[in-house]
């Protein structure tokens, strides 16, 4: 089994899917001229300098557009009311649900393509399209699209043939799927998730975490992001700072422990942060009180702020869960997403009944100074530089 999955993941590699994946993925650097001190040049990189200009154009009603990512109504075919709501709003990302994907491809295609050229006709900069695509039970496909097995499977595998044949399975079937997503339209998954197994989690989580080894959750989720990336799909790592209890959409998570314990439970996301896997992080609505006993984290800056981005050292995509989950407390979604915002977040996910609404509470809180335009421009930059070193933007 280890020699067949070896031999597969290589030959994937080479023939890799439809001309897509690692021309664009990995970050370009050029060295400025050596100065005429002895000191090292420093590293520039390009598509930074290039993401800045294009948020710098950028007005305030657009800059906030670009970080919210949008759920769509229709199937095969944009409704004519969303047509007027993202040619007025051009959002920064499209999020798709069962709903719109339970057709055939050709249909997807068609939905997504014209999606796509909709919001890059208004913009020049093409979406993020977005998808919950996990495995297992997390499929918003219908039966034989892109299917991948729970998470949880590839734990077992490694028990049965060890940890390398479960890493190189994992990597032939996130490359494969992301191909088959891809070529529908798809450029953001928001999976894998990298929280280990425990006794807190395990009723949410059980066959969608990749077991309770830290050490194996981290190296599953790398070689997860590995195949996915090279089929030209951005993963989103989640849910930061990880979950306790029963499933957020209906209860608030608590993670109790001081910061050693909290470190611990956080040291996959660290290691794949630290090693450079991880372009893009989503925030949970858990409560931490080790570290902000006031409020969740996905509105909190000591957890965005100072842990992730501070004491990690995260540079990329911190993206919030939808807020009109019940762990999100009983802010309005458009007070939420300024304050996620505010706190460190670069992308929220909006409905399309709640997206001018939310665009308007950003202008109004840019406005009042509840927002800087400094935050918003560098939320947007962050986005904008993922477009360009995925190669969706030139």
């Amino acid at each position: 089994m280890r020699m067949f999955c070896a031999a597969l993941l290589c030959f994937l590699l080479l023939t890799s899917c439809s001309g897509r994946g690692n021309a664009n993925i990995n970050i370009m650097t050029v060295n400025e001229p050596e100065a005429e001190t002895s000191e090292p040049a420093a590293l520039i990189d390009p598509l930074q300098i290039r993401a800045a200009e294009i948020a710098s154009s950028l007005d305030n009603r657009l800059l906030a557009a670009q970080v919210l990512i949008c759920g769509i109504d229709g199937k095969g075919k944009l409704p004519e009311h969303i047509i007027t709501l993202l040619k007025e709003l051009p959002t920064g990302g499209i999020m798709l649900f069962k709903y719109n994907l339970n057709t055939d491809n050709n249909a997807i295609k068609n939905l997504l393509t014209e999606t796509t050229s909709l919001i890059q006709d208004e913009l020049g900069i093409p979406p993020f399209i977005a998808v919950d695509h996990e495995g297992g039970g997390v499929n918003r496909f219908l039966p034989g699209v892109a299917t991948l097995p729970a998470a949880s499977s590839y734990w077992k595998l490694a028990g049965k043939e060890g940890k390398e044949a479960a890493l190189a399975k994992i990597k032939t079937d996130s490359f494969r799927s992301g191909c088959e997503i891809s070529a529908l339209g798809i450029n953001l998954n928001f999976a894998p998730v990298a929280e280990y197994l425990n006794d807190n989690n395990r009723d949410f989580l059980e066959y969608r975490s990749y077991g309770p080894d830290p050490a194996f959750t981290a190296e599953a989720a790398e070689a997860f992001i590995y195949g996915m990336e090279l089929a030209g799909v951005l993963c989103v790592i989640k849910h930061f700072p990880c979950s306790a209890g029963k499933d957020p959409h209906y209860f608030t998570s608590v993670l109790d422990g001081d910061r050693a314990a909290l470190n611990e439970l956080v040291s996959p996301f660290t290691s794949l942060i630290s090693g450079g896997s991880a372009r893009a992080v989503m925030a949970a609505h858990s409560l931490v009180p080790a570290v902000d006993s006031s409020q969740i984290a996905s509105l909190s800056p000591a957890v965005l702020d100072l842990w992730l981005r501070g004491d990690i050292g995260f540079e990329g995509i911190i993206i919030s869960d939808d807020f009109i989950m019940e762990a999100a407390g009983k802010l309005r979604p458009e007070e939420a997403a300024v304050r996620s915002v505010a706190a460190g977040a670069d992308m929220i996910l909006v409905w399309p009944e709640h997206l001018r609404r939310t665009n308007k509470a950003f202008l109004a809180a840019l406005a009042d100074g509840r927002l800087s335009g400094e935050r918003l421009r560098e939320a947007a930059q962050h986005v904008i530089y993922e477009k360009l070193r995925l190669g969706l933007l030139e």
